[in-house]
């Protein structure tokens, strides 16, 4: 019974790890934001987002979106256009004392950003039901709930704890120098994940 808990432990964090859109924008709030709780619209909505992914991909429902190949398309479209504004917006911005800017979001634009980031990111879509929705087909009843709950509560300990690193880092970078060096490579890696989507797509 544990073997499931284990197992959706393990590979929910191996998939959340990388340092993907969704990561680089939580990590930011908390560097951006002068108390903790300001970041949390962000972290409670990612959490929310990610606990909604998979469990439709343990319930196999987005297995079945993603067959229809124009809405595939189209979700691949938007994602990577978004990618492309957020990109701009983490780089144009000024994390200085006190920070201003886009990186520093207002409750509301956070939620946006958030949902976002998370259900118009076709790589994080693809990763839950391809990885997480068939590994959750090995297990039944009980061990398959294990799993779930598991793999969800990695997510949300996982960004609580990205936007805490981020606070630590804002708190101590009293310059805005280490945060404006992170801002322009997190646009960097959103751009590069943009564009390979672009690629994938001609």
């Amino acid at each position: 019974m544990w073997e499931a808990s284990i197992y959706g432990f393990v590979l929910a964090f191996g998939l959340i790890l990388p340092l993907g859109v969704q990561n680089v924008f939580i990590f930011n709030q908390g560097a951006a934001h002068p108390k903790l709780r300001h970041a949390l619209p962000a972290v409670i909505t990612a959490a929310l987002c990610d606990t909604l992914l998979i469990l439709l991909a343990v319930a196999g429902v987005s297995l079945v979106v993603l067959t229809i190949n124009w809405l595939k398309t189209l979700l691949f479209i938007i994602g990577a256009l978004f990618m492309l504004y957020m990109g701009w917006s983490i780089w144009r911005s000024r994390p200085e004392l006190p920070v201003v800017g886009e990186a520093h979001l207002t409750a509301g634009k956070q939620i946006v950003f958030a949902v976002s980031v998370s259900l118009l990111n076709p790589h994080a879509i693809m990763d839950t039901i391809g990885v997480i929705g068939t590994s959750s087909l090995r297990f039944e009843g009980l061990e398959k709930g294990l799993f779930t709950a598991a793999a969800i509560g990695v997510s949300w300990t996982w960004f609580f704890g990205l936007c805490w690193a981020g606070r630590l880092i804002g708190g101590l970078d009293s310059s805005g120098n280490v945060l404006r060096h992170i801002n322009k490579l997190s646009a960097i890696i959103v751009w590069a994940m943009a564009g390979y989507i672009i690629i994938q797509l001609l």
